[in-house]
């Protein structure tokens, strides 16, 4: 399976509570961090509601 590279670029202030537990269910605790994640539906539907403030590559 492939890997992507997530990468929080904006801060996570003033955003709803639910977009906060999604960073948290993908590993980003704060800014500049990344992880990487296998290419599955379930993480690019939680990548997809915060793709305001992650940014997304090819591991």
């Amino acid at each position: 399976m492939a890997k992507i590279k997530i990468t929080q670029i904006k801060s996570r202030i003033k955003c709803p509570a639910v977009q906060k537990r999604t960073l948290d269910a993908l590993g980003l605790r704060k800014m500049h961090h990344s992880v990487v994640k296998e290419d599955t539906p379930d993480i690019m539907g939680m990548v997809n509601a915060v793709r305001h403030l992650v940014e997304v590559t090819n591991a």
